[in-house]
């Protein structure tokens, strides 16, 4: 992870703001009835903590991993305002140990600053950490998203595409995709229209 690239998003979360606001992200909160009742979720790149703290709401044990110290600081702030409790803990989601087989509930959600390379260890990660039976739950922008320039990477090869998760997550099942166009509104930083896909599958 370079400097300058930690330093663009510590500046980002800097800001008194909540930059992609307090509300969970909406494909996320679409999928409320595939989570289980209890039991540990990783929400990797978490940022301020808006999906990790609603997953601490539907009962989960919640591990937010961000490596901005002031986003957890205001992740650990809306947890309190929240009245839940949730875990931080500063990583780098390329680097981080992924613990085998340890939780139920893998989340990433807009995190497209990895390049190809990095990429491949967080996914490799994150599809290792999952439980057998456990919920793997992504959410990007495609290539598509570069027309509309409402949020997200302007490179190219840091944009989903449906081929590269289902290479990428070969083998797990109950793999489903929604690749849609619509009206976003999350925080400062997410704002019209945009294209995304979100994929949903188990181990």
């Amino acid at each position: 992870m370079s400097l300058s690239e930690y330093e663009r998003w510590e500046g980002r979360f800097a800001a008194a703001d909540y930059v992609f606001g307090k509300a969970p992200n909406y494909f996320l909160a679409s999928c409320k009835p595939l989570l289980p009742r209890s039991g540990k979720a990783l929400s990797v790149a978490d940022g301020e903590g808006r999906n990790g703290v609603w997953l601490a709401e539907q009962g989960l044990d919640v591990l937010s991993i961000d490596f901005s110290p002031s986003a957890q600081r205001k992740a650990l702030m809306l947890a309190r305002e929240r009245g839940v409790t949730i875990a931080v803990e500063r990583a780098d989601v390329h680097a981080w140990v992924y613990p085998n087989a340890a939780y139920d509930v893998v989340v990433e959600i807009f995190t497209q600053f990895s390049t190809p390379e990095e990429r491949a260890r967080k996914w490799a990660g994150m599809r290792a950490t999952l439980k057998p039976g456990g919920l793997l739950i992504v959410q990007g922008y495609t290539p598509k998203q570069l027309d509309y320039g409402t949020g997200g990477p302007k490179e190219r090869d840091q944009l989903y595409t449906r081929p590269m998760l289902e290479e990428a997550f070969a083998g797990l099942r109950d793999m489903r995709f929604i690749e849609e166009e619509r009206e976003i509104h999350e925080g400062t930083s997410h704002g019209g229209m945009s294209a995304v896909i979100g994929l949903t599958a188990r181990k």
